[in-house]
């Protein structure tokens, strides 16, 4: 969404706009560091797109998925930050056969992991999730001491082209598989990443929490960008300078 980029955005010196397709891309400069900021629109298969293009492109020294999010676990509230250990495809879901009339049972899905299976050698590998850079984790982490509008812990973050309000739901996601938060990006963008070898973390804003009846703040997705920047001010300091 507009709101998730236009700090970054606004923060890039001498920033060039260059879109392909439907997806468009900032080239600027942090801190005298090359920067993209992209825009990846909303879901899955843009996410994958977007991040695909962005790494064909710009050649990335590290992604760094951020946005907002809704929460699952019932110890985060509006404004805290998860820092994604992981990410997973939340949707990719099977069954048990039943015959007709027997209803439906979705507290009995199963994880699927094929859609998150990958290529490499021409060898098939499974992934049922995608684990961050554990370097980019502990430097994001580090930040915390500069955001003053929430907490900031490591968390699972779920993907899937879903807004869940069933509170049942959202707890038997987070009961199952451990989910601190969901959204419908980060582990698409964490899956190619993970193909071209690219060091990848995703960074979420609870922007809406129906576990305390907090709805959408739009402020958020600001304060998320301004964290964001603290990390990746961080990043050139510290690491690729």
């Amino acid at each position: 969404m507009d709101v998730e980029t236009e700090i970054l955005i606004a923060s890039l010196d001498n920033p060039i706009k260059t879109t392909i397709a439907s997806w468009t891309f900032w080239q600027g400069e942090y801190f005298n560091y090359p920067v993209v900021v992209s825009r990846t629109e909303i879901g899955l298969a843009n996410a994958a797109a977007s991040t695909t293009l962005a790494i064909e492109r710009f050649k990335p020294v590290c992604i760094i998925n951020q946005g907002t999010a809704g929460g699952h676990d019932p110890e985060l509230y509006r404004g805290d930050i998860v820092i994604g250990e992981s990410s997973f495809n939340m949707a990719a879901l099977k069954s048990k056969f039943t015959e007709k009339g027997k209803g439906m049972h979705p507290q009995t899905w199963e994880r699927l992991g094929y859609p998150m299976h990958l290529r490499e050698d021409d060898k098939v590998i499974e992934h049922e999730q995608f684990f961050a850079n554990a370097e980019l984790v502990k430097l994001a982490l580090q930040q915390s001491e500069h955001y003053s509008h929430g907490k900031v812990v490591k968390g699972i973050i779920g993907t899937a082209d879903e807004w869940n309000r069933e509170l049942d739901r959202i707890n038997w996601y987070h009961e199952t598989f451990g989910t601190s938060v969901e959204e419908m990006e980060t582990s698409a963008a964490a899956l190619v990443a993970h193909a071209y070898q690219v060091p990848f973390v995703g960074v979420r804003v609870l922007s809406n929490t129906d576990q305390h009846e907090q709805d959408f703040e739009p402020r958020t997705a600001i304060d998320c960008q301004n964290f964001t920047l603290d990390v990746i001010k961080a990043l050139i300091k510290n690491v690729l300078s």
